[in-house]
């Protein structure tokens, strides 16, 4: 798995009520290298859970996995089935679940930002002239926040099929969409004022510490997904309010519903592997961490109330009402997707670099047209 810090500690209080002893090991970023080489050294793990969508259909063709248990199918709505279907056989069940279209903000300090883009985008430049606290926190050394913002507003502006295009390669990188999603982002990255201490600050800017400043104030609102209430949470004075969320804002075409999870796969052979996905896919085996905050679910077993404050979110993810479209970058194959310094992870740094100077967008979609022109390079698709 790539969980690290408080995550992890969460998923080792889980597996703890395990019956069975259970080994964790973190890889951080780059599992797919980790998995590989033990898989090809003869030394798999029973069991990985993995971020990447894109390594359960590349692992599951070569014949490295097995299906999951068929119980576990049914504790799933019908689209997040889908995500970890290969062939007609499902290979992943889901642990963890992200919201992603989300925007963050002191509701005793600041009113609930807008529904709309356009009036985001009024807002974010009111707010800015005004002087005061930044109107954005950015945690742009964590390039993944950045492709967050990209995927949003290409959801909100995409016709149908064309989000899903850039994974299967019948959208192009440089064109309309991409273009104009680039083009909104630098209405808003472009503004003078927009981030605390100016852009080179937000580059430096860590996603923990991003939220740190909305939460003392030096900003008003931050975009990401329900996983930072917990990080909210520790840094919050005593005494001072939670901070609220309000879903983020909707594109001409669409209401972004963007989001990310954590899958577990079952190394083909392992006969204990599939049990302990039976396991963590029951009703009571996050209950740890659901009661410590930050985590959310698709598995339909767990109640949406089961999450307090969280329920809301909890509902949409479970049972969606309309189209979810997960994590772009978590779906791309190869180093387009990241990690740190690769792919669309470091296109998008570079383009909030270079956001107020001329020719940006041409750029930024130059270089995602070679980067994913080396993706499929390297995966021979």
């Amino acid at each position: 798995m790539v969980w690290s810090g408080g995550e992890l500690v969460r998923f080792r209080e889980v597996v703890r009520q395990y019956p069975h002893p259970v080994d964790v090991v973190s890889t951080r970023n780059d599992i797919d290298a980790f998995l590989s080489a033990r898989y090809r050294a003869g030394n798999q793990p029973d069991v990985a859970i993995v971020p990447q969508i894109s390594l359960i259909a590349d692992y599951a063709r070569r014949g490295w996995l097995q299906p999951v248990p068929a119980e576990v199918t049914r504790r799933f709505a019908d689209q997040w089935q889908a995500m970890v279907t290969v062939d007609g056989r499902q290979y992943g069940a889901w642990v963890k679940a992200a919201h992603k279209s989300l925007v963050w903000y002191p509701a005793d300090r600041f009113p609930e930002p807008p529904g709309t883009w356009a009036e985001f985008v009024a807002l974010v430049r009111e707010r800015a002239a005004a002087g005061g606290p930044a109107p954005l926190a950015l945690g742009a050394a964590d390039g993944w926040v950045l492709t967050d913002w990209l995927e949003n507003l290409l959801i909100g502006f995409a016709a149908p099929g064309e989000y899903q295009g850039l994974v299967d390669g019948t959208e192009p990188w440089d064109g309309p969409l991409v273009r104009t999603a680039l083009t909104e982002l630098a209405a808003v990255w472009a503004i003078p004022g927009a981030f605390p201490d100016g852009i080179g600050r937000a580059l430096i800017t860590q996603n923990e510490e991003s939220v740190i400043q909305v939460v003392e104030g030096r900003a008003a609102m931050v975009v990401e997904g329900d996983f930072i209430a917990a990080v909210a949470d520790r840094f919050r004075p005593a005494g001072a309010a939670a901070l609220s969320a309000a879903r983020f804002p909707a594109g001409p075409r669409a209401q972004p519903l963007l989001v990310a999870g954590d899958a577990a796969m079952v190394f083909a052979g392992s006969g204990v592997g599939g049990e302990l996905v039976e396991w963590l896919t029951r009703r009571e085996s996050f209950r740890p961490w659901i009661t410590a905050g930050g985590y959310l679910s698709p598995n339909t077993l767990i109640k949406p109330d089961a999450y307090g404050p969280a329920a809301a979110r909890a509902a949409e993810l479970s049972d969606p009402a309309g189209a979810l479209q997960f994590d772009l970058s978590d779906q791309l194959r190869g180093s387009l997707g990241g990690p740190d310094g690769l792919g669309s992870w470091k296109i998008l740094q570079d383009f909030l670099a270079e956001v107020t100077r001329p020719g940006a967008v041409d750029r930024a979609c130059r270089r995602l047209v070679r980067a994913a022109a080396q993706a499929r390079r390297e995966t021979g698709s």
